[in-house]
């Protein structure tokens, strides 16, 4: 029993100015009490800011709805609020819950939340009920609110949908907000209470609600209990308390008002199950046969306290001793939520047990291995392997193949570089095409991974093999008849012969060829002339010849050059400036040619046009009549015929 002072300090605080007090026209309140929480729910057009700190003055916060039955709870509360009262003018109203996104926080459409979190903290939870597509803006704060039809009656079966929008300001709070909804959660609860005769109840709970309609009562409320009617009444303030670990009981037992005039015929007596009466109108409470009567005297229970099946989901019920208690256990990777009934998946990975990627699922895990790796053997905790992606046969590269930790990378040889989507493959540089120029002092021409430098006629490549230097020691062509030879140079490939033009002998037996060879060149020594010597390479009959690093040169018997190593030699019958010469001489006598072409069709266009005019001026010429007449030729007159009438000559008429 609780003493007076205990009693003056729990009404205290009902007695202050400006707390609502039952029965003097305090504003009604819906609350609905399940489990461990209490949800309220209260008109107020707020922002979500005034609305949580409303809440939060009296020990609570905006309401989370983390799962259906959470969401079925705040429904029944709202469907009481709106039962009161409902504004006729309003057909939806929002009511502000606790689920905000602050401002510089973006959308995450990969959780459910989408980036939103409780007021009240907590982890991201898996229940939604979003009225559309959440807005991905990032720089204003936005808050969740309950969508309710104000014009029909709350149904079971559809619950409120959830609506994101700004949080308004003191004042000025966001479109048709018309309340919020708070939850408070305790230790635990105790059953409402039984009376035994006239008389009713009214519930004061910490957080300041009063209610007469609670199946469930928060621990430390107190129950204001009035008995009897009419004059003759009395009251009697009553206690929640909790008398061992998770038992939450009234501080007075037996049914309240209990009166002898009806004995077990009020209400039952006020007992849950079984009532006896006595003599002298006295009664008490019983139960069936499989259940005992609880410390209230009231209230029945189980002898086995798991026929009920208080546990949920994957937990199982235990019987305690004596039958009064029962616990609820968990399967392995599983572990008790918050109201000790049901279990909730444990998050294995959070201990690091694999040694790359651990893969968490519902009462277990799995590891896994990372990319570029592979599992050393079987079991959740086996290893990781390196995969030597380079090993033989399954190189992805098309040259060299490096392998490194969890990856790999291509090279390639000298001349190509990394080519393709995923640089596994190898392309030919063309080092006569780089931007920084030719690497040859002259010709350059490119070969599979690499090049090769060339000269001019009258000029050889020095020992760098890319520059080119006076060729001063060019033999003079051999006497004989020119003779046509085929030689192969190292690699297998046969080099064409070489014209030789005739030379003259001066007075003292030295060929004229030889002299000119001194004669210095018509162009200038390292004028860069690669792609003219290309064509000129292409060209039927070049007129000079190019050289190499490491090429020699021999004249033969009738004087051709011919290949004795190396790379491929040619060689000329002249000296590097009648060379010059000739190819001056060639190139004259192309540009002659051209022009001769050039002007005799020039000629022949203005013959035909010129032509062309004559024949349409003769068209357009009229004709007279005896255009369409031909003439006789003349011919000559023949002497007429003697008249055989005409008088002979001397004979008169």
């Amino acid at each position: 029993m609780a003493t007076s002072a205990d009693l003056l300090l729990l009404l205290l605080p009902l007695l202050l100015p400006g707390q609502p007090q039952a029965g003097a026209g305090a504003p009604m309140e819906a609350v609905v009490c399940a489990g461990t929480a209490c949800y309220t729910a209260h008109w107020g057009k707020l922002s979500a800011s005034e609305a949580q700190q409303n809440c939060s003055s009296n020990g609570g916060n905006l309401a989370t709805v983390k799962s259906e039955e959470e969401a079925r709870h705040i429904h029944q509360a709202l469907a009481q609020l709106l039962r009161a009262e409902a504004p006729l003018a309003m057909r939806t109203g929002k009511f502000w819950i606790g689920l905000q996104r602050e401002k510089g926080t973006c959308l995450d459409p990969d959780v459910p939340l989408k980036g939103f979190s409780w007021v009240g903290g907590g982890d991201d939870t898996l229940y939604t009920n979003w009225h559309k597509e959440v807005k991905s803006s990032c720089i204003s704060r936005r808050c969740v609110s309950l969508m309710v039809d104000l014009w029909q009656p709350p149904l079971a079966s559809r619950l409120p949908r959830w609506s994101e929008s700004p949080c308004g300001t003191p004042g000025s709070p966001a479109s048709n907000i018309e309340g919020y909804v708070c939850k408070f959660s305790f230790q635990g609860m105790c059953r409402s209470l039984a009376l035994g005769g006239p008389g009713h109840v009214n519930y004061i709970t910490p957080f300041q609600a009063s209610s007469s309609a609670l199946n469930l009562v928060p621990f430390g409320s107190v129950a204001n209990v009035v008995c009897g009617s009419g004059e003759e009444t009395q009251s009697h303030y009553l206690l929640c308390k909790e008398k061992g670990p998770q038992v939450f009981e009234w501080d007075k037992v037996g049914p309240l008002c209990v009166n002898p005039k009806y004995g077990c015929s009020f209400k039952n007596g006020g007992c849950q199950q079984e009532c006896f009466e006595g003599g002298n109108g006295s009664f008490r409470c019983g139960c069936r046969p499989g259940f005992r009567l609880l410390d209230d005297l009231v209230n029945c229970a189980s002898r086995d306290p798991c026929s009920s099946s208080p546990c949920t989901g994957e937990a199982t019920c235990v019987p305690g001793p004596h039958g009064k208690s029962y616990t609820c256990r968990c399967p392995s990777g599983y572990r008790l939520d918050s109201t000790q009934l049901g279990c909730v998946d444990v998050d294995e990975c959070q201990e690091s047990p694999c040694a790359q990627e651990c893969v968490n699922t519902l009462g277990s895990f799995h590891c896994e291995c990372w990319v570029g790796y592979e599992p050393a053997g079987t079991g959740e905790e086996a290893s990781c392997l390196d995969v030597d992606e380079c090993a033989p046969g399954r190189s992805p590269c098309a040259q060299g193949c490096t392998n490194t930790d969890g990856s790999f990378h291509c090279s390639c040889e000298d001349g190509y570089i990394l080519a393709g989507e995923d640089s596994t493959q190898c392309q030919d540089v063309d080092e006569c095409a780089i931007s920084g120029g030719s690497p040859c002092d002259s010709l350059c021409f490119n070969t599979l991974g690499s090049f090769r430098c060339g000269c001019l006629p009258g000029r050889e490549l020095a020992a760098d093999g890319v520059s080119c230097i006076m060729d001063l020691a060019s033999p003079g062509p051999s006497p004989g008849p020119p003779q046509e030879t085929h030689e192969e140079d190292s690699e297998g490939s046969t080099v064409p012969p070489a014209t030789v033009s005739s030379t003259t002998r001066g007075p003292e037996g030295t060929s004229q060829a030889a002299s000119k060879a001194r004669e210095p060149p018509l162009l200038p020594p390292r004028d860069p002339t690669t792609s003219a010597a290309r064509e000129m390479l292409a060209s039927g009959e070049p007129p000079g010849v190019w050289t190499e690093p490491g090429t020699q040169q021999t004249t033969g018997a009738a004087g051709h050059g011919m290949a004795t190593g190396g790379d491929t030699v040619a060689t000329q019958s002249d000296n590097g400036a009648d060379g010059q010469k000739l190819l001056l001489f060639y190139i004259l006598g192309t540009v002659v040619a051209i022009s001769l072409l050039l002007a005799l069709a020039l000629g022949l266009l203005v013959y035909r046009k010129r032509r062309a005019k004559r024949e349409e001026k003769k068209e357009k010429k009229p004709q007279s009549a005896a255009d369409s007449y031909s003439w006789v030729p003349e011919r000559a007159e023949s002497r007429a015929t003697e008249n055989q009438y005409s008088p002979t000559p001397g004979t008169d008429c």
